[in-house]
């Protein structure tokens, strides 16, 4: 009975460690990646401002979608600007919300192996924006979590399952 105590203990205290880095602003978007290096995919690909992908992180105290997106007018207008040309398609995924308390326009996706920027639509509003593309462990034909600004931008509902159209970014 103690050792199941204690494993339990151990556990949740783990669990609270990742939670508790993530809330002090330790962890990243995606591992291994820093601002300079969404940078330069933002603007490599498209000549889009880096900025797109970076937002301040929500107060402790969003309790909603509206205080839970922290991107700026402009970032929302700079996404949702139609694109130079058509990127290479890569096919469509189902989406569903990530992390509400991760901000920027991202999509995380097994359709990418490389962080990148990308265009995302959704068939059902015609909507679309450029987001950044992170890569995900899974077949391409798992699903992918959306950045909460990202489904609000493209007209998707926060609570269901949405399928979208990905696209490299032209």
């Amino acid at each position: 009975m103690t050792r199941l105590i204690l494993t339990m203990v151990s556990t949740l205290a783990l669990v609270g460690c990742g939670d508790m880095a993530q809330r002090m602003g330790l962890g990243s978007a995606a591992p291994g990646a820093d601002a300079g290096d969404m940078a330069s995919a933002e603007d490599g690909a498209s000549g889009t401002s880096a900025t797109l992908a970076s937002a301040p992180r929500p107060p402790a105290s969003a309790t909603n979608a509206e205080t839970l997106d922290t991107t700026t007018p402009e970032q929302r207008a700079a996404a949702t600007a139609p694109s130079a040309g058509a990127g290479r398609q890569l096919g469509n995924t189902v989406v569903s919300l990530g992390s509400p308390t991760e901000p920027g326009l991202w999509l995380k996706t097994p359709l990418v192996k490389a962080e990148q920027a990308g265009r995302v639509t959704n068939p059902k509003t015609g909507k679309s924006a450029q987001v950044t593309l992170i890569p995900i462990e899974g077949p391409p034909t798992a699903g992918s979590r959306m950045s909460l600004a990202a489904l609000r931008l493209l007209g998707a509902s926060l609570t269901d399952l949405t399928e979208m159209q990905v696209a490299l970014a032209g």
